[in-house]
């Protein structure tokens, strides 16, 4: 019993978890099987588990490598919701960003600033205003909203705070607050916060058909894509969390899905943050919808647009076109205006929106449905990243209703991640970690807003292998004990999963990782075994995705971008 334990509550998501994991899913019927490892998936494994009942996680791919890892990186009400009077959703999705900021992860969720610029003097700063004053009190409804109110400002205020505004551009502005995370090391904290608690987590294993016993679902059938092998999985509940992927999975029971979810691609544009000057983000309006100019360190994100997507969903590319139209809109309130040469990344992903009447994806609903159709699977469908926990809670909801006992509540409003946990003491000794071990206070912040105290865990690297303090070549926001960190403790499994999700490199760095790859695979080679020809393997793969992704980013069109981006072959380790 304590050496299970021990198990059980280890932080670390590396390839001895993973073998463990594999035997136990084998061997095991579970409770719950939560197929999908995006934020959602991962969000009902971590409630689930909590709940006290034994919890799997399959991925066909990395933690977070669809949606997950390709949004907004804000944790929002929506404010764009209000002029849809979807109250209700606004106000959930307030309460959820006072969590996140407060108590269950204030390491990784952080306030931001915006500016809304007024173009007329009294109309829209008044029907702005009460819109700004409404976003508030809904803030306040669900408990201390964690971020300041807002605040009206006057031209010449505006101009002092944000210079590189054109002048012509607005007559003053609102400012107001909402908050950003690392999307993609988020998922990837919460699976490992999910597996601390006993779930058992396993990427790269695709679920390829569903166990029907009669009508019922009683698990699935799984191909693991490391070692090629393939087996099935018991469970008394499965959840399926696929997100886009909602459709494709459902047609596998052979029943038709509860609800038709459709893909609305986003992109996003990556600019230096030396490319104009502003104190804080701008919220800018367009004919189609709102156009968000985020802070990300010493980056500007700029996005996002909203268009039907209905190719390759893994992959899905940016076009010249999009770029254009974003640096379009930005470029109409900017005195000096950006081009394509201050661009340096773009990413695209897909939101996976309940299909209603509406042809614009802009209009369907963020809203989420919990579906039982099919004794034994329940769906799990829409809504938006700030509302995962809601979304999990409802799920497994559905799904304990099933289950034979008693069981508890959900728990999850007041489970912290991983590294949460004495987060605000340890950021006020950073100063004296700096000095201990002979870093940068700037380098200590960066560690512990990504990963709290966990921090400790890659000190202890450093202070075994000093050189682990080192900058990545043409990423020195990152240092190698990272890069090693992720292959250990975070379930990275390939070198894309490190440049692109577990660091940001591949949209930060202006060569988009070319130069750290073959250092970050020299360092993920010492965790997880891998001899030269499978480094060689790995940094050959990862240079071609760099490639492809910038040639489809110069194409017209949707269907050459995709045609061009599907060009590299995703990595498989079996062969």
């Amino acid at each position: 019993m304590n050496q299970r334990s021990k198990v059980t509550r280890s932080t670390k998501l590396g390839p001895e978890e993973r073998e463990a994991a594999l035997a136990r899913v084998k061997t095991k019927e579970l409770d719950i099987l939560v197929v999908g490892g995006g934020i959602v998936g991962a969000g009902c494994a971590t409630d689930a588990v909590t709940r006290g009942l034994s919890v799997g996680i399959l991925e066909a791919r990395d933690w977070a490598s669809g949606t997950s890892s390709r949004s907004s990186k804000l944790v929002h009400g929506g404010i764009r919701y209000l002029e849809q009077l979807d109250f209700q959703l606004v106000r959930e999705a307030l309460t959820e960003r006072g969590l996140l900021l407060k108590r269950l992860a204030p390491h990784l969720v952080k306030p931001v600033r915006f500016l809304y610029p007024l173009k007329t003097r009294v109309i829209e700063r008044a029907y702005v205003g009460a819109g700004m004053l409404l976003y508030d009190t809904l803030s306040y409804l669900g408990g201390r909203p964690g971020v300041p109110h807002h605040r009206h400002l006057s031209r010449r205020q505006v101009q002092k705070l944000v210079p590189s505004l054109a002048h012509g551009a607005l007559v003053g502005g609102i400012t107001y607050y909402d908050a950003q995370v690392d999307d993609a090391l988020y998922t990837a904290s919460l699976v490992r916060t999910a597996s601390f608690y006993g779930a058992h987590a396993l990427s790269r294993v695709r679920v390829e058909g569903f166990i029907k016993v009669g009508e019922r679902v009683v698990g699935v059938h799984a191909h693991d894509l490391e070692t090629g092998e393939r087996f099935d999985v018991r469970a008394k509940q499965v959840v399926n969390a696929t997100g886009v992927w909602t459709d494709d999975t459902q047609r596998m029971v052979g029943e038709r899905g509860t609800f038709k979810v459709r893909a609305s691609k986003g992109v996003h544009l990556v600019v230096p943050r030396d490319r104009f000057q502003s104190a804080m983000g701008l919220l800018l309006r367009t004919e189609k919808s709102v156009l968000f100019v985020i802070p990300w360190g010493r980056h500007w994100l700029i996005g996002t647009t909203d268009t039907d997507w209905q190719l390759d969903k893994a992959h899905p590319a940016a076009t010249a076109a999009d770029i254009d139209y974003l640096l379009e809109h930005v470029n109409a309130v900017l005195t000096v205006p950006l081009t394509r040469e201050d661009v340096e990344g773009v990413y695209a992903g897909l939101r996976p929106l309940l299909a209603g009447e509406s042809e614009q994806t802009s209009k369907l609903a963020r809203t989420h449905l919990v579906g039982h159709s099919v004794p034994g699977l329940v769906v799990i469908a829409g809504g938006k990243w700030t509302t995962y926990r809601v979304m999990a809670k409802d799920a497994i909801d559905a799904a304990v209703d099933a289950l034979d006992g008693r069981i508890p509540e959900s728990t999850t409003k007041n489970i912290p991640l991983l590294g949460a946990e004495g987060y605000q003491a340890a950021w006020n000794k950073r100063g004296k970690i700096a000095r201990a071990f002979g870093l940068h206070t700037v380098r200590v912040e960066h560690l512990l807003n990504r990963y709290g105290t966990l921090t400790d865990e890659l000190l202890d690297l450093i202070r075994e292998t000093p050189s682990l303090a080192d900058p990545l070549p043409g990423a020195d926001d990152y240092i190698e004990a990272e890069v090693v960190y992720a292959a250990s403790h975070e379930g990275a499994l390939h070198l894309e999963d490190v440049l692109a999700r577990r660091t940001r490199i591949s949209i930060e760095a202006w060569d988009r990782g070319v130069s750290a790859a073959p250092v970050a695979a020299r360092l993920m080679a010492g965790v997880l075994g891998w001899d030269s020809e499978r480094e060689e393997r790995e940094v050959a793969f990862y240079l071609s995705r760099v490639a492809a992704e910038r040639s489809s980013q110069q194409q017209p069109d949707d269907e050459s971008a995709d045609r061009v981006r599907l060009e590299a072959p995703d990595i498989v380790a079996s062969r």
